[in-house]
């Protein structure tokens, strides 16, 4: 799957959608944790910002494609901001590490923003600025224009819900995901 425009813009009460594209770190991670904020639809962990068309899990790991680990997160607007779902993205990781979260090391787990149009791209500015204050270290969130986004395999899709016993999302998910959930973050429900 490929996208590179946005949905139609939302109108109150349409039951149209708009989508976000957010890598910060793994995508298990991200996608665990917006399934988990009321407004979200649907989301799908993919790669995005890279230079290879339709990359592999294999070759975004080796760092080959120049893509990050991203979630593409469908929401009602009338439900959620984009605003608040920023607030959350800048909660549920460090955006002050260079390419990496936790033990997760290299170029694919970067903390970037894919905006789809201007009004997200000042939304996306003006979180940063918003979130820094929250911070010691300077947010190093990169802030860039969606141009494909490409959906992971499908074993990558649902993965926590899937295997919660599995050791990554016993030791590092749950963890991110509980934390979030006792701040009133995110909800308790999936």
């Amino acid at each position: 799957m490929t996208t590179n425009s946005p949905s139609a813009p939302a109108g109150a009460g349409s039951g149209q959608t708009e989508v976000a594209v957010l890598g910060g770190g793994c995508f298990w991670c991200i996608e665990a944790v917006y399934q988990r904020l009321p407004g979200v639809k649907s989301v799908t962990s993919g790669y995005a910002g890279g230079h290879v068309a339709n990359p592999t899990y294999e070759q975004v790991c080796r760092g080959d494609t120049g893509h990050a680990e991203v979630a593409r997160i469908e929401f009602d607007p009338t439900v959620l901001s984009y605003e608040k779902l920023l607030e959350v993205f800048f909660e549920a990781h460090d955006p002050t590490t260079m390419n990496r979260q936790g033990a997760d090391e290299g170029t694919q787990y970067r903390s970037v923003i894919f905006y789809l149009n201007e009004a997200q791209q000042k939304g996306a500015a003006r979180a940063k600025i918003a979130a820094q204050a929250k911070w010691d270290d300077p947010i190093i969130t990169e802030v860039q224009p969606l141009t494909h986004f490409y959906a992971a395999e499908d074993y990558h899709q649902d993965y926590y819900n899937q295997h919660p016993n599995q050791g990554y999302c016993s030791y590092v998910i749950r963890p991110k995901v509980k934390k979030l959930q006792d701040k009133g973050v995110i909800s308790k429900d999936k």
